[in-house]
């Protein structure tokens, strides 16, 4: 009877060390499992809150917005504007300027609202990014941009220079009254904010005249060289 109660006991035993054996992998195992998927959440919230920000940088990379400028707008932008239509260069998209992109569309035969969208930047030549900056920041340090004219009305002040005197800057006519290379009088040269003689200054400073000119008024200061041009 001893010897059986013993065998007894002893398979009671031998079970029990099983199942605390079987008891201690489960919890091994569930310990495992926790760790791999606290991981897994933790790896794949990372990946999600960075390709958030780096999917949202190549979208802005691939597809810049366009510039539109109008009244409001200010900085390098608007001070290439307003040396392609040869204002003065304030940097701010002012009254004034509005009036000679009105002036600039009318004449090109664009919507005329006074906002220089994609159309009317193109007709004018505008530079964009770096090259309007680099436009802006060489005519601040020089006073004016020798390329503003042929970006703004180019192609007519071309024609206009080279029916009036040639393309000549120090052309004078045979009376002495119009002088230089748009044969500018000297009224109408000091009128628009130039000194001394039209036909002594720089070729540069005779184009941004010439340019504020046709902005201002179209080709009707020369009434025998700028018709069909307007």
């Amino acid at each position: 009877m001893h010897e059986l109660e013993r065998a007894c006991q002893a398979s009671l035993e031998r079970s029990r060390l099983r199942r605390h054996a079987m008891a201690q992998r489960l919890a091994v195992v569930r310990r495992r499992r926790r760790r791999s998927g606290s991981t897994s959440v933790a790896v794949i919230g990372a990946v999600l809150a960075l390709g958030g920000p780096l999917a949202l940088a190549q979208s802005s990379a691939q597809a810049p917005a366009p510039v539109t400028l109008s009244a409001g707008s200010a900085g390098s932008p608007v001070s290439a504007l307003q040396a392609a239509l040869g204002v003065p260069q304030t940097g701010r998209f002012s009254a004034a300027t509005s009036r000679a992109v009105k002036a600039f569309q009318r004449r090109s035969g664009l919507t005329v609202d006074g906002i220089v969208g994609p159309q009317t930047a193109a007709a004018l030549g505008l530079p964009s990014g770096r090259q309007a900056d680099a436009r802006a920041a060489s005519t601040s340090a020089g006073g004016t941009s020798a390329s503003a004219p042929a970006a703004g009305g180019g192609s007519t002040l071309s024609a206009i220079a080279q029916c009036e005197s040639g393309g000549d800057p120090t052309a004078i006519s045979s009376d002495g009254t119009y002088r230089g290379k748009y044969q500018f009088t000297r009224s109408t040269w000091k009128a628009m904010g130039g000194s001394g003689d039209p036909a002594a200054a720089t070729e540069a400073e005779q184009d941004r005249l010439a340019a504020a000119l046709l902005a201002a008024q179209g080709t009707a200061p020369w009434p025998v060289c700028g018709r069909g041009l307007s």
